[in-house]
């Protein structure tokens, strides 16, 4: 992606508009709402592609139109930001966990234009929303099938980075685990990157030597190292069981379209975009489910994991989130 549209041409074509409010600037917006994707990882990294998936489907429907890059840098996204701002789009979609000020002064530099980014952080002005990944219930509804399959006790997990939205995962998935399995040892490692299978799988063998025989792969790799040891694996975000079949025997999805619908439906109505967009993600949306293995699975584990989950999709049961870094 290289747009060549210049700041001067822009601020000529809109300056009758920059100076009304969100509604007015969009009261007349027709057709597709024009997206871009800024991915900081390939868009086959796990989270990235729920992102990609959901928009290039949004688009195959007549929601949007959309382009994006990918495995933009920290140093090109503020960038990369006001080049697809400049050149049209009435949306930009990213991610701002490394770029959380710069992100936020684009911005405010663009009021016309709406930004959504996967943020630690709050909303910002009327244009810029935030979300954060909600697979949480999932997780710990395959923490629930894991609590009482494991030889050793002991449970592992491989994240990126210790922040909250990586967090939470890990410690939904231990929270299920010890609904079933109050005796329970963990074992967490961090890699220090979002898209590192070789690193991932390292540190996955690292826990299997250290006697864990069920691991939680929030990140991509994770299972590489369990199929190679011959240990059980939990996907986080897609669906790794056709990858991995007999190693990966459920996995805590995450679906990315119900944000991308409520957003668009925002844009479409001339609304205020400035919100957090994280409830979207919650199972009571669909924006998180649990999809597993029967077959792998044994009978008896998987009538109370149903029951939790008829619960939470019901809204009886909050898993509750717990943001701290796993010991």
């Amino acid at each position: 992606m290289r747009l060549k549209t210049s700041r001067r041409q822009l601020l000529i074509g809109t300056a009758a508009t920059l100076a009304l409010p969100f509604y007015a600037r969009h009261a007349r917006a027709e057709g597709p709402i024009k997206v871009a994707g800024i991915h900081a990882s390939p868009v086959e990294n796990a989270w990235n592609s729920r992102i990609h998936a959901a928009l290039q489907a949004a688009a195959a429907d007549g929601l949007i139109s959309y382009e994006f890059s990918e495995s933009v840098a920290a140093t090109d996204y503020p960038r990369a930001m006001r080049e697809y701002a400049e050149g049209g789009a009435q949306l930009v979609l990213g991610e701002s966990f490394a770029v959380e000020n710069e992100a936020r002064a684009v911005a405010g530099d663009y009021p016309d234009v709406a930004f959504l980014m996967g943020s630690s952080g709050g909303p910002e002005g009327e244009n810029f929303g935030v979300f954060g990944t909600r697979n949480h219930e999932a997780a710990y509804l395959a923490g629930m099938l894991a609590g009482k399959m494991s030889q050793s006790n002991i449970f592992g997990s491989v994240g990126a980075y210790p922040i909250p939205e990586v967090n939470l995962l890990i410690n939904g998935y231990r929270k299920g685990v010890l609904e079933v399995n109050p005796d329970a040892k963990f074992l967490n490692g961090f890699i220090g990157a979002f898209f590192d299978p070789a690193k991932a799988k390292e540190a996955a063998i690292a826990q299997i030597d250290a006697g864990a025989d069920i691991l939680f792969g929030e990140r991509i790799g994770t299972a590489d190292g369990a199929k190679e040891r011959g240990v059980k694996a939990i996907g986080s975000l897609i669906d790794y069981s056709p990858r991995y079949p007999g190693t990966v025997f459920a996995n805590a999805i995450w679906n990315f379209r119900p944000t991308v619908e409520a957003i668009v439906t925002d844009i479409a109505a001339a609304k205020p975009v400035g919100r957090d967009y994280t409830e979207y993600s919650f199972m009571k949306y669909g924006g998180n489910e649990l999809i597993f293995v029967a077959d792998e699975v044994p009978a008896e584990l998987v009538g109370p994991m149903e029951e939790k989950r008829a619960a939470i999709a019901a809204g009886t049961f909050e898993v509750p989130i717990d943001a701290t870094e796993p010991a």
